[in-house]
């Protein structure tokens, strides 16, 4: 996957802090700990989202039309 450079603005006291997480060698650079925290997040919202969506499902209805593929397909499954 190719990598894009973007300028970014933080809070004097993000950037201390990133310096800190470098300095303790946490992380190799500031662009890897940004980078990583943003694929977490990105990450978390992905999950949250899905999480959402599937509580607005109905198990009932969701199972009801599970079980009913299941069995038409069952039939055309070899005897074993």
């Amino acid at each position: 996957m190719g990598k894009e450079k973007i300028a970014i603005t933080l809070d004097e006291r993000f950037v201390s802090e990133l310096d800190r997480l470098v300095e303790e060698n946490i992380f190799q650079s500031r662009s890897q700990a940004i980078q990583e925290a943003v694929s977490e997040k990105l990450l978390r919202m992905k999950r949250t989202r899905l999480a959402e969506e599937s509580a607005k499902l109905e198990p009932a209805f969701e199972r009801a039309l599970a079980d009913e593929g299941l069995a038409e397909d069952a039939k055309q499954w070899p005897e074993y």
